[in-house]
């Protein structure tokens, strides 16, 4: 007799099995795992048993809810911003932007405060030495003389020189000349001119003669300052005839007995013989050039001034 056995229920391999059918092997597999320890907590005495373990009754664990796109609650519009909120918030923001550029107003300022301060600071802990300035004392511009006669006679015009300071300006007259220094201006070439005569200290009646007269206590040729130069225009060789005809950029040479200075023209005026601001110190080198004006009638001054070429 012939016995069919029973068939045995094949055991699927892991791929084989769904998704809900490895969900319960999972759930069987913890709860098999909690139940162990649970047992290992009672036989060691830290548990005891108070009632049958729930998960039994429910072996799948409850689905949890999805939430789809149609069940998600809409989120709220935003709300309108009111136009007065709006003008207020440019106001505001307008405060600060100019708040800050304020801010950064005040720091440059007191940056150059600070450095200005600085500056003064050294400026007073190292004074320069205080140069003298020499004082015109002339009380009219030197080279005045009457037009000279048909013989060519001529002497000092002293109608020029206002009566109460007649004294003064023959006090002057007796100035001693200053002893001869290698800086002193020795020579003068105005190449336009074609003029080419020595200078001598003083521009009084008798230093005229010999030639080209520097004012005393004028500058040193190639220094800063006022190098007054003056001659006569038609007696004792004519030397400062011709000053009308210099323009600007003619050059004016002045020696020393080391070394040379070129001057550059720079303007031509005519002015009263009383005009001795002319001669007043400047804070550049110049050189200015004074004589009688015109030819022969000789009430005026012309005068050249000429700046020291770089």
């Amino acid at each position: 007799m012939r016995y069919n056995r029973p068939a045995m229920a094949r055991r699927k391999a892991p791929e084989e099995l769904s998704v809900e059918e490895l969900r319960r092997l999972l759930v069987e597999k913890r709860r098999g795992a909690r139940k162990d320890r649970l047992e290992h907590f009672r036989r060691t005495g830290r548990a005891v048993l108070l009632a049958p373990d729930l998960a039994d009754a429910n072996p799948l664990p409850s689905t949890p809810e999805i939430e789809t796109a149609d069940s998600a609650v809409p989120a709220p519009e935003p709300l309108p911003v009111h136009p007065k909120r709006r003008l207020l918030d440019r106001i505001l923001l307008g405060v600060e932007v100019l708040a800050v550029l304020g801010l950064a107003a005040v720091i440059i300022n007191g940056v150059g405060l600070l450095q200005t301060l600085n500056t003064e600071v050294v400026e007073a802990l190292n004074p320069e030495t205080a140069v003298p300035t020499p004082l015109v004392m002339a009380v009219v511009l030197p080279s005045g003389h009457t037009p000279p006669d048909a013989q060519g006679n001529t002497r000092p015009n002293e109608a020029e020189i206002p009566e109460h300071l007649l004294p003064m300006v023959q006090s002057l007259a007796n100035m001693p000349v200053p002893t001869a220094a290698p800086d002193q201006a020795v020579r003068i070439q105005i190449p336009a001119l074609n003029v080419d005569a020595p200078i001598v200290q003083g521009d009084g009646w008798e230093q005229l003669k010999k030639g080209v007269g520097q004012y005393i206590g004028s500058s040193a040729p190639g220094r800063d300052g006022n190098l007054v130069l003056s001659a006569h225009n038609d007696v004792y060789g004519e030397l400062f005839r011709y000053l009308d005809r210099l323009v600007p950029g003619d050059q004016v040479i002045v020696y020393t007995q080391q070394r040379q200075f070129t001057y550059i023209v720079d303007r031509t005026v005519l002015v009263e013989p009383t005009a001795v601001e002319v001669m007043s110190p400047t804070a550049s080198p110049t050189v200015t050039l004074i004589s009688c004006y015109p030819y022969l009638i000789n009430d005026q001054r012309i005068v050249v001034f000429a700046r020291l070429q770089d």
